[in-house]
Parts: C-alpha cells; sequence; structure tokens
C-alpha cells in the first residue's frame, strides 16, 4: 500500500501521481492543504525521509518568508509550524512500506517502484 501527499494543484505533485499509476500503484491519496497531517504524522514522514524536519519545509512560500525565514528552529518547532501552516509541507511525499520519497524529480520517483 502507498500514500500520496497530494496537492492537485502543484503539477509535481500530478505527475507523481500519473507515475504511481501508471506502475499500477493505487494510493491512498492526502490532500494534505484540506487534512493537514498531525504532528505524529509528520514526524513519522520526517523519519521515513531520513531527514531533518527543516529540510521539508518549502522555503519559498510567503507563509515562510513572513514568518520564520532566518530562523533556526528545532525538529518540533519545524514539525509544528507545518501542522498549523500545511502549505509550508514539500510536496509531493510519496509513502511505500517503511520509506517516504520526496517525489519531485524522475530520480525519486524511479526509485518508489
Amino acid at each position: 500500500m502507498a500514500k500520496i501527499y497530494h496537492n492537485p494543484r502543484c503539477r509535481k505533485s500530478r505527475e507523481a501521481l500519473a507515475f504511481l499509476k501508471e506502475q499500477n500503484i493505487e494510493p491512498e491519496i492526502v490532500e494534505y492543504l484540506k487534512t493537514p497531517p498531525t504532528k505524529e504524522e509528520l514526524s513519522e514522514v520526517i523519519n521515513k525521509l531520513g531527514i531533518k524536519a527543516e529540510d521539508l519545509i518549502r522555503k519559498k512560500e510567503a507563509v515562510y518568508k513572513e514568518n520564520f525565514k532566518g530562523q533556526s528552529l528545532s525538529d518540533e518547532e519545524w514539525i509544528e509550524a507545518m501542522a498549523q501552516n500545511p502549505v509550508l509541507i514539500e510536496r509531493p511525499i510519496v509513502i511505500k512500506g517503511d520509506k517516504a520519497y520526496i517525489a519531485r524529480s524522475q530520480e525519486a520517483l524511479e526509485q518508489i517502484k
């Protein structure tokens, strides 16, 4: 079973979803802007990605620039920021088994198969 944290307005997210379907993977689709992940879910995703919480932040978003740019926050604080402002979460994220992928590139998508 796979899950994708998806934003239908994002081209990269739509491409990742199409790729999964081409691979006959029918993921659970979570439109994370409508149904934001909990802090616990974000923590689990970050662990599966094997990254720091800050590495999952979309730094070009206005919310980041206005509220967080230049700040040095702990993983817990970044997770709280993403839980409160899901637009900050990098997309798309695909979870398959005990691994997670930021599926923005073809290389990342190829790893999901």
